[in-house]
């Protein structure tokens, strides 16, 4: 069997859709032709898929946080755990706590970061997400 062959007349038959669609039977479908309500993903799938986003939160915030690989392990898993969570527009509009962290990187000291993380609509949202993540900054040596 020519398994490139089949691959590429089942793309041809199905099409290529890199976002979720509803296939003409109706179901949510991704992909090739991947029926999401009965066939889902399996957890390999998943695990790729969240290493893909952890690679896309990693190359935003290298080229959006100044020094982003120059601060403490704890203060860049917190911040790939935000943008992976809301994204890297929404994170740079937390301008206070990226402010902190900022400064954070000349004084070694995390705790106003971890502090004004506390102080938004997203700490209210997941309390106990912004709590680890609070933890995680003021503990950042």
């Amino acid at each position: 069997m020519n398994r490139e062959q089949l691959r590429q007349d089942i793309i041809a038959e199905e099409g290529l859709e890199l976002k979720p669609y509803v296939c003409t039977a109706g179901k949510t479908s991704i992909g090739v032709g991947r029926n999401l309500e009965d066939r889902g993903i399996s957890t390999a799938t998943a695990m790729q898929m969240l290493d893909e986003d952890i690679d896309i939160c990693l190359a935003e915030l290298e080229l959006h946080i100044n020094d982003f690989n120059q601060h403490p392990v704890e203060v860049q898993e917190t911040l790939i755990d935000l943008c992976f969570n809301m994204g890297i527009s929404r994170l740079l509009r937390f301008k206070k706590t990226l402010s902190y962290i900022n400064e954070g990187l000349t004084t070694g000291n995390y705790t106003k970061a971890a502090v004004e993380l506390l102080n938004s609509n997203y700490a209210e949202q997941l309390p106990a997400r912004a709590k680890r993540n609070h933890d995680r900054l003021f503990n950042a040596t």
